[in-house]
């Protein structure tokens, strides 16, 4: 039997990924009243967990609003990245060049889950296994058609705002018609492979590895847990990589003397096609876009989870000013004003990184030895040219440039209230 029922908030959040939950975590701490819905359940939500690099501008803005303990208490300071050839390799020191900035190293499911307990933990509304079917505005507010897959009913949200935190795929997307916002999408013609195992890691550090063979990385997860990444052929499947054959290739490709390659139970394995993906403007109407729903990036950088949480960062303020400056939707479009250059920048500098150390497909081999060249010219430049290096270093480790907070926001306020 389906049966109804209406709940009424300030901000209704659909998804409770990291962008979600920092969003509901900051406005519930300045009582701005809001629900969290989630098609998934809680364990589901913290096995899609990725990323897990934090940069020091999402670590400043999860101290500022007392969500970063656990990240202090149990993540690890990354502070160097390595660049490998088959003949010599680059031990890139960010640290030293970035003013002091490191990375924070802390899977993304356990980030996400605190997140979640200190949400819940405020008495925060969060809504498992409920499926967004409908959005609707009116001038006045937003309504939010919700399926309850546990109890097989429909909930119905009455909210001022909708923020949607529910990835490229969700609904809130997906109800923004074509022609209110320009789209930019752009596939890239490299495909990964990419593995989780239970392996120690084998450096203390990432490692990127620049092989003719195609790219490979060494990322960081914990003690136990290793994450890595091969380049593999446009069009090939799982089936096609047995264990065996992607230990010998991490062998091969992320080989150095005197360095072994820790090997170990592989649990996890999936086919990555790479894109970007950007919307502009961050807003229709009342409806918000953070996170994956409004942009996707590829892994090279780590920029992806970061964007997410200065994403809810920047949305928070924004929403904060909203609610105690006057209700004028007028305040939201600061949202997309102040993002989105960062956004672009974060991409401008992952397209160049993924270009940077990947073996171009094809079988044009003057183009690939001609492309070789010039990556192992760009990465020179961290050795011979202290400019390049400072401002690659800066990239990497996500710092703002001056007149702005940790996360994009301009530091005086939006607007100014008693």
């Amino acid at each position: 039997m389906n049966t109804e029922t209406r709940l009424k908030t300030s901000v209704c959040i659909l998804g409770s990924g990291p962008a979600g939950v920092v969003l509901g975590n900051i406005l519930l701490h300045n009582g701005i009243d809001c629900i969290i819905a989630d098609r998934y359940d809680r364990q589901e939500i913290y096995a899609r967990g990725r990323a897990g690099a934090l940069e020091s501008t999402t670590i400043e803005l999860l101290k500022k609003h007392d969500l970063a303990d656990m990240i202090i208490k149990n993540g690890h300071i990354h502070d160097r990245c390595e660049f490998r050839y088959p003949d010599y390799s680059i031990v890139f020191e960010y640290k030293k060049l970035s003013g002091g900035d490191v990375h924070y190293i802390y899977p993304q499911s356990d980030l996400n889950d605190d997140l979640i307990q200190k949400y819940l933990n405020a008495k925060g509304k969060l809504l498992f296994h409920h499926e967004g079917t409908k959005i609707g505005q009116t001038s006045d507010g937003i309504v939010v058609d919700l399926y309850d897959k546990v109890n097989h009913k429909s909930v119905t949200v009455d909210a001022d705002l909708l923020v949607g935190c529910d990835g490229y795929h969700g609904i809130a997307r997906q109800s923004i018609p074509e022609d209110a916002v320009s789209v930019y999408n752009k596939p890239y013609n490299y495909q990964w492979l990419a593995i989780l195992a239970y392996a120690p890691p084998s450096a203390n550090h990432i490692i990127y590895a620049l092989h003719p063979d195609g790219f490979a990385g060494h990322m960081l997860r914990n003690e136990k847990i290793t994450r890595y990444y091969l380049q593999i052929p446009l069009g090939d499947r799982v089936e096609d990589w047995s264990d065996e054959r992607i230990w010998e290739n991490l062998q091969r490709r992320l080989a150095k003397k005197d360095w072994i390659l820790i090997e170990g139970k592989i649990f996890e394995k999936r086919v990555m096609s790479l894109r970007s993906y950007v919307m502009e403007p961050l807003r229709y109407g009342r409806l918000l876009m953070a996170g994956d729903a409004a942009h996707i990036i590829t892994p090279m950088g780590g920029k992806g989870l970061n964007l997410a949480v200065q994403d809810a960062g920047v949305l928070a303020e924004t929403l904060i000013d909203y609610y105690r400056g006057g209700h004028s939707l007028s305040y939201l479009d600061r949202y997309s004003e102040i993002r989105l250059p960062y956004i672009w920048r974060a991409q401008e500098f992952s397209y160049s990184m993924l270009n940077m150390v990947h073996v171009p497909e094809g079988n044009d081999l003057e183009d690939i030895r001609f492309r070789h060249k010039l990556s192992q010219s760009k990465l020179a430049q961290l050795t011979t040219s202290a400019t390049f290096a400072k401002n690659f270093a800066r990239n990497y480790v996500g710092i703002i440039g001056q007149g702005f907070s940790p996360y994009g926001i301009r530091l005086r306020r939006l607007v100014q209230y008693e």
